[in-house]
């Protein structure tokens, strides 16, 4: 396959596919080794290549939230820590190119045969149910990031390919669940070890120089893609602000301001405007709103283009420091991940929406409707903790409805089957259907979300972490708003609404329902 400097294009999809399949076999061993729901059944991780520099080249198609993102990690690891053959470097902290604390990130260096620098590397970044804090699950309130668990910056777990037991045992003693978390770390890290060992055989095969060059040229093929794409939107400023409910402290909403300029092939997605960092934990780094931007333009492409960091070059993001889509430390960070991520792309999608109107669908359901319960199982004689997300509905677009009860925008995980969780844990799904009618109407209708109802068979502390429980996801182009979600507690036959960010003691007989919200309409009904 030796081709000199000429770019192949044969070659160049035989090599996207290659890179490609690593990253994807890495997420089979990670699941299939992992122990816990949250990795196993939701499949809440993502596997990606990254380059020497620590910019992607390849990705598995995993969750939004976590690629982009993660090449802050792996450039943290790499400018933090010297990192030798057979050492591997885990980090979760935010504001060392982390995104919350239960994501985390386990970075992998290849050092081909006596290379001094790596030629590559693999990362995985996992959702952990529970890495310590003031409530089980971790994403509970809080005012700053030490109330949120334990905090790691970029150091070794793994020096010579053998385990750094001190750093697990310091870890594992400050979680619930310390021998889940320590499997699902091992699962992380075998990941990481196939990766490696799959990107050595591709070297041997192929050459340094080849591997290489066509990981560049991949890079570039996707920037041309996506310098495309942006050249086809007409040339101007376009605004848009939307807001999240509050910050799980006040009720004041916490605004998401955002101005995108198109210049010919290029974009600037400025964030001036924007709430500054608030005293709950909605506040997102800068990381995630990177990710937030490059879902959004990603998803302007049409064609299937390696998702890769050639996608972000052609953009500018402006993300004031000290606001919340570039908080500082010690801001609490928790929700940021998984909601204020969700409506960043609402506001960018909003903008674009002015500009390319027949390319943008209405607002999806806006919320990723976490629930974390954790407690002592009397049953099973253990400390258990219990993560999830659920689905609600999409937006409706120019030419489709919106699809019910699906994962939409930065979370792309699965349903977590009843069956898993009534083996696993000390409560009873009641009833779990879709909410009909709580998408918005339009000449497209906006999806429905979902009813997940839990009967708590054991005393527990129960978290929501949630929004568009007052403000609702927009419509366009004349279509109506989805229905706003709600959060209920049944105790003792008294029913008793829960606001959208609670962290609550529930009892042996309690019952919780959570219903999403639906999605936008596109058009007049």
């Amino acid at each position: 396959m030796k081709t000199g400097n000429t770019i192949n294009p044969i070659n160049l999809e035989i090599f996207n596919n290659l890179f490609s399949s690593i990253c994807e076999e890495m997420g089979a061993v990670l699941c299939r080794s992992s122990f816990s729901t949250n990795i196993k059944e939701r499949k809440d991780f993502s596997c990606a290549l990254f380059d020497a520099e620590g910019e992607m080249v390849a990705q598995a198609e995993h969750l939004p939230v976590h690629l982009a993102s993660m090449s802050l990690s792996v450039k943290a690891a790499i400018t933090s820590v010297d990192m030798k053959k057979g050492d591997a470097v885990i980090v979760n902290d935010p504001y060392r190119g982390g995104t919350h604390l239960p994501d985390i990130t386990i970075v992998t260096p290849l050092f081909y045969k006596n290379k001094k620098a790596p030629l590559f590397f693999v990362a995985n970044r996992a959702h952990h149910a529970d890495v310590g804090g003031c409530s089980p699950g971790s994403i509970g309130a809080a005012n700053d990031i030490f109330q949120e668990g334990v905090r790691v910056p970029p150091v070794k777990i793994v020096v010579n390919d053998e385990i750094n037991n001190d750093l697990m045992e310091l870890i594992l003693a400050n979680v619930r669940s310390p021998a889940e978390r320590r499997w699902d770390l091992i699962a992380q890290l075998s990941a990481n070890s196939i990766g490696r060992q799959r990107l050595e055989e591709m070297v041997g095969k192929y050459g340094t120089g080849e591997m290489l060059k066509y990981s560049g040229a991949l890079r570039d093929y996707s920037e041309k893609f996506m310098r495309s794409v942006i050249s086809e939107i007409k040339d101007g400023a376009y605004t848009f602000e939307d807001y999240l409910d509050d910050d799980g402290v006040s009720n004041k909403p916490v605004k998401i301001k955002v101005k995108i300029i198109i210049n010919k092939d290029n974009a600037c997605v400025d964030f001036t405007g924007t709430s500054r960092q608030v005293e709950g934990s909605v506040n997102t780094v800068y990381a995630v709103a990177v990710s937030a931007v490059f879902y959004v333009f990603r998803c302007m492409i049409k064609h299937d283009v390696p998702s890769n960091s050639g996608c972000m070059r052609p953009i500018r993001i402006i993300a004031p420091e000290g606001t919340v889509v570039n908080a500082t430390h010690p801001s609490a960070v928790s929700a940021g991940n998984v909601e204020t991520s969700q409506r960043i792309v609402d506001a960018i999608l909003g903008a674009l929406s002015k500009a390319a109107p027949d390319k943008i669908p209405a607002a999806s359901c806006g919320s990723m409707n976490n629930i974390a319960i954790g407690g002592y199982d009397q049953t099973a004689k253990k400390h258990f903790t219990y993560y999830e997300t659920i689905a609600g509905g999409a937006g409706a677009g120019p030419e489709l409805n919106g699809a019910n009860a699906t994962q939409t925008h930065m979370t792309n995980t699965m349903n977590t089957p009843v069956e898993a969780i009534e083996h696993n844990f000390p409560f009873r799904i009641k009833q779990y259907s879709i909410r009909r009618n709580s998408g918005g109407n339009g000449n497209n209708k906006g999806g429905d979300g979902i009813i997940r109802e839990y009967e708590i068979l054991n005393d527990v502390t129960l978290t929501i972490l949630s929004d568009r429980r007052r403000l609702r996801p927009y419509g366009l182009k004349g279509g109506e708003t989805g229905k706003t979600g709600e959060n209920i507690l049944i105790s003792k036959g008294k029913k008793q609404k829960l606001p959208s960010k609670a962290t609550i003691k529930a009892a042996k007989g309690d019952v919780i329902m959570v219903l999403t919200p639906g999605g936008g309409g596109y058009g007049k009904p």
